[in-house]
């Protein structure tokens, strides 16, 4: 099995593919996400706008929610993907960074589209201090 790094332009492809799929007749700001799973299964996900702006929903969260409907809770993220028809800056929102965080395995690598090319990093050092679960009731 090929490792996460050498899955990111396969992962940027799809990533592109998935937001020209997108509803986004509001901001017409079509974004596309794309997960590696540690199955080595490719899922992806485009945000879905809604006239009550605070019902649209993220292509990342949307791949997330889509990985977990067709695989169950036990999937985990190696890689991700996020870019956008306009390839300009596509960095996850602080929403579906704490959502990708609940299912990122330990050293997930994370791509999104800048103004110019595209940002490569581990997923923690967009999300360092997330919020978990202390184990206390």
């Amino acid at each position: 099995m090929r490792s996460p790094e050498e899955t990111l332009p396969l992962l940027r492809t799809l990533a592109e593919e998935a937001a020209k799929l997108a509803y986004a007749p509001y901001s017409r700001f079509q974004v596309g996400a794309a997960l590696l799973l540690d199955d080595g299964r490719t899922v992806t996900g485009c945000n879905v706008e809604n006239l009550s702006y605070g019902l649209t929903s993220c292509a990342e969260r949307n791949a997330v929610f889509r990985a977990i409907s067709e695989r169950g809770p036990a999937a985990k993220i190696v890689a991700i993907a996020v870019t956008n028809m306009r390839g300009t800056m596509c960095a996850p929102c602080g929403a579906c960074r704490q959502v990708l965080h609940e299912f990122a395995a330990e050293d997930a690598v994370i791509t999104y589209s800048m103004d110019e090319g595209w940002a490569t990093r581990r997923f923690r050092e967009l999300l360092p201090d997330a919020f978990v679960m202390t184990g206390k009731a």
